[in-house]
């Protein structure tokens, strides 16, 4: 007896979703949260899938809060945040992977290279107007800020503004990386970003003195810094506690000395070598990982999904969430 090729069209749409629902249940955990947090955690999660081909790990951004109330809900396995517990969530198991400085960034060109935290509190308050009144030209301060749920906002309402609002003035952005950049293409502006996604296209500035460097985060001379939390209804297991232990060893931890955050395994992290394991995909010594190619500071949202298919036009195979290169024509350093 065949079945009615109309009855088999009308219930498809039902079976795809049964089947998507049952191969995502088993494909692995959901990471969401802290945009701050979101680039590392891809990193780690793309370290972690080489050693464990058969796992998969989907992190997604949202910003803290989001990420908080979707561990409430159990929307998502882990939850990323870039600031303290607060109230109610304060009942969730939390666990620092990294402390990570908060910096203040102003365009290349803009001659401003060291501030007060008063200064800072009174440009983004909007008392202070002008470039002028900073020893550099005569333009309109820009100010760039984060959107309200931010951790990184919370974060430099509590370090800098203190009782004070950010000017209503100030341009509003969704990430850290759409902060850099605005004032990448602003010779005016200013704005505040995670200190591991510095690069070259802004300038960091530095507060009465004190370069924003893990040296001086360390020795407690830079003071702007701040927990990178990961975030359980409970205490993990299975692939969450997994994954967790793999954030929480020397080898990850290295790597996330190695991309400007401060590892919460110092002694350990600046000790050993980093090693990146071959993955199983890999055809020869001459495979360079995609994360040598595109460090966290210099990938911008949107750049792993662009690796799906055509991988930026070039003659990268892809593999998943996985790039890699074989025989490159140029000489990339690998520390």
């Amino acid at each position: 007896m065949y079945a009615n090729p109309k009855t088999l069209l009308w219930l498809l749409p039902f079976l795809l979703v049964i089947c998507v629902g049952c191969q995502r249940s088993k494909a692995g955990i959901t990471v969401a949260g802290s945009t701050s947090v979101e680039p590392f955690a891809e990193l780690l999660a793309e370290e972690y899938m080489l050693l464990h081909p058969h796992s998969h790990i989907y992190v997604q951004g949202g910003g803290s809060t989001a990420g908080i109330e979707a561990v409430m809900t159990r929307a998502a396995n882990v939850g990323m945040s870039s600031r303290n517990l607060i109230g109610d969530e304060k009942k969730l198991y939390s666990v620092t992977i990294a402390r990570d400085a908060i910096v203040i960034i102003v365009n290349p060109k803009n001659p401003v290279q060291d501030i007060s935290l008063d200064q800072i509190r009174h440009i983004f308050s909007g008392k202070i107007r002008s470039w002028k009144e900073l020893g550099g030209a005569s333009h309109p301060i820009v100010l760039v800020t984060r959107e309200e749920g931010s951790g990184t906002r919370e974060a430099f309402q509590k370090f800098v503004m203190g009782k004070e609002d950010i000017s209503l003035e100030a341009l509003v952005q969704d990430s850290n990386g759409a902060v850099r950049q605005v004032v990448a293409s602003n010779r005016n502006g200013i704005g505040y970003i995670s200190l591991g996604l510095v690069n070259d296209q802004v300038t960091a500035l530095k507060i009465s003195g004190v370069e924003p460097n893990l040296t001086d985060i360390e020795n407690g001379k830079y003071t702007l810094v701040r927990p990178f939390l990961f975030v359980f209804n409970e205490e993990p297991a299975g692939e969450a506690k997994s994954f967790l232990e793999f954030v929480l060893s020397p080898l990850a931890q290295k790597l996330l000395s190695k991309e400007g955050l401060v590892p919460v395994l110092p002694k350990i992290a600046q000790k050993i070598s980093f090693k990146s394991p071959h993955p199983p995909f890999a055809k020869g010594g001459n495979d360079i990982p995609l994360r040598h190619l595109f460090p966290v500071k210099d990938r911008q949202r949107g750049t792993k999904a662009d690796f799906h298919g055509s991988c930026l036009h070039t003659e990268v195979p892809c593999f998943g969430t996985q790039a890699w290169v074989t025989n490159p024509s140029q000489k990339i350093a690998i520390e």
